[in-house]
């Protein structure tokens, strides 16, 4: 799976996270990820999500997307004590920290991924 803004190749490797467990466990416990990597959460309507940063031991970006996979908000979270909560999403992306800026993502932007 490739995730695509405008048509721009943001990350390669994409992992697929659609259930609970995997949703809780998220980035947990790695000690890094590559600068091709993104985590796409699908949730199974559009809600209130909360990310935290408990064992997760570097920084981070994330992406709040929308049921029609427009960005509606975006943040840096640091390691341990970062979070972040946002209402109405459908589809959350944590990233390797820098890529919401080196790629200029706003709201508004749509993301395109395969499910």
């Amino acid at each position: 799976m490739i995730l695509k803004d405008n048509g721009i190749i943001l990350a390669r490797d994409v992992k697929y996270v659609n259930n609970i467990f995997s949703r809780a466990l998220g980035l947990m416990f790695n000690k890094a990820i590559s600068k091709d990597f993104a985590m796409v959460f699908k949730l199974r309507k559009q809600t209130t999500v909360g990310v935290h940063m408990f064992f997760v031991f570097f920084a981070i970006d994330v992406i709040f997307l929308d049921d029609g996979k427009k960005v509606i908000g975006t943040g840096t979270l640091r390691p341990w004590l970062g979070h972040k909560q946002k209402r109405g999403v459908k589809y959350l992306i944590e990233m390797h920290q820098g890529k919401v800026e080196e790629y200029d993502i706003n709201n508004g932007d749509i993301l395109e991924f395969d499910e």
